[in-house]
């Protein structure tokens, strides 16, 4: 069965047993289950549904495997003959998650 879903501020499709890199889910932990209720269409063939915008009922369970940081972006700004340089670093905090079962 495949389900979308909107987790995050992004939408995803996925089936059971996809791994995903998503932002990380607040007061979690490696192995903790998290339960997504934000389903936009879910099903296979004939007994596919749309929802507008979400399926009622609908929900999506995932694992949490690991929680880690993104590589280092550097944000380098320079103005030129001005004399004026900013360097900043940024690591984006994630979740590896993986998509347990699906229930419509």
């Amino acid at each position: 069965m495949k389900a979308t879903i909107k987790t995050q501020g992004k939408q995803f499709s996925v089936s059971e047993g996809d791994i995903l890199i998503v932002n990380r889910y607040p007061k979690t932990e490696a192995g903790s289950t998290v339960e997504i209720n934000e389903v936009l269409a879910a099903g296979e063939g004939s007994t596919f549904k749309v929802g507008a915008p979400f399926l009622s009922g609908a929900s999506v369970k995932a694992k949490v495997l690991e929680n880690k940081r993104a590589k280092k972006v550097i944000v380098f700004k320079m103005r030129k003959r001005k004399g004026s340089k900013r360097k900043r670093g940024h690591r984006q905090e994630l979740s590896v998650i993986k998509i347990e079962s699906i229930t419509v």
